[in-house]
């Protein structure tokens, strides 16, 4: 049984939270396993987060980004830390190369693009069998070679909430949580296909503004145009912490939240980690692929023909599958939502 074990993470924030399964999964079947990730440098953070990881490990590379140079130093990196399972989780044959070069004994991973001769445990994945992708994560954690891909339950991702840098952060944007706090999570790094519209966040704002809530905006530095709409539309109703957090500032003011409603992005999958009650809306996306794994969440879809399209724009220019999921319905699933807590 192998006893130091690298997994090559996702490059997307989502994914990255829901490849949590996994790890909770090897440590279950071998607890005495040494767990380190691989990943891009933003997910430091979010990997410090996840008790069942021992150190992350830099992937300098931007995404896309070949560079042969710098993939062979890294494999010379990983060969002093002689690992003897490596589990890559993304399809491309780039993600492959630097557990192959570092001779790492077994590679474990789906079939992908020309992977066959970097991987030696390769996998063929049923998908109508793992219709989630964190059930597919959590299948590879079978160390028996050509294990079949199938009846896999994951746990649900659990991010760790420090309190004193909860309360650090809190204080430094003067925030307190004697109201309600709706935190609106409006971005979506893939594309508008997948936002909902702002006028529908502005109008979700008010109401609960009105009803005695505070209202906190919550997204990177890309998501700051779309945070400042809202702002704006709601007559500065709103406390904009759009580029302002640190991605583990993040995790613990989600935390305090009563409610999050979110587009299917990875600030949803970061709410759901920290148990926050979340209001998930779908539009050119599948629920059914990569669901908030929370216990206390709803999700809305209106489950148009033309969707899920997985586009990063609209291909039919109108954007109905989100424009006719009206702020109506979303304050009603938020009362719902509360009332169920």
């Amino acid at each position: 049984m192998a006893e130091r074990c690298l997994v090559v993470g996702p490059a997307w924030v989502g994914d990255m939270i829901i490849a949590q399964s996994l790890y909770q999964a090897l440590k279950t079947r071998y607890p005495d396993l040494a767990l380190d990730v691989l990943a891009p440098t933003w997910s430091a953070g979010i990997l410090a987060r996840m008790p069942e990881v021992r150190r992350s490990l830099l992937a300098p590379f931007a995404h896309g980004q070949f560079d042969w140079a710098g993939r062979r130093r890294l494999a010379r990196e990983l060969r002093g830390q002689y690992y003897d399972w490596a589990i890559i989780l993304p399809n491309s044959w780039k993600s492959a190369l630097a557990p192959f070069l570092a001779g790492i004994p077994r590679r474990t991973g789906y079939v992908g693009e020309f992977r066959y001769g970097l991987l030696n445990d390769p996998r063929r994945l049923d998908k109508r069998a793992l219709p989630r992708l964190a059930d597919r994560y959590c299948a590879l954690a079978d160390q028996t070679t050509g294990t079949k891909a199938g009846g896999v339950v994951s746990c649900p991702p659990r991010l760790t909430v420090n309190p004193m840098t909860q309360r650090n952060a809190l204080a430094r944007f003067g925030l307190t949580t004697d109201r309600k706090i709706l935190a609106l999570c409006p971005g979506a790094e893939y594309g508008s296909a997948k936002r909902w519209p702002e006028r529908h966040y502005a109008a979700v704002a008010r109401a609960k503004r009105a009803a005695g809530w505070q209202i906190w905006l919550v997204g990177s530095a890309r998501d700051q145009t779309v945070a400042a709409a809202i702002q704006q539309q709601t007559g500065d109703a709103c406390v904009n912490l759009a580029g302002l957090t640190t991605l583990e500032e993040t995790v613990d003011l989600l935390a305090c939240s009563s409610a999050v409603v979110s587009n299917d992005s990875g600030l949803m999958h970061l709410a759901a980690a920290v148990g926050a009650p979340v209001l998930a809306l779908y539009g050119s996306t599948d629920p059914g692929y990569t669901p908030p794994l929370a216990d206390r969440m709803r999700i809305l879809c209106l489950k148009l023909e033309c969707s899920p399209c997985f586009q990063r724009q609209c291909p039919l220019g109108h954007h109905h599958c989100l424009t006719q999921l009206h702020p109506e319905q979303v304050l009603t699933a938020l009362s719902d939502l509360e009332a169920n807590r």
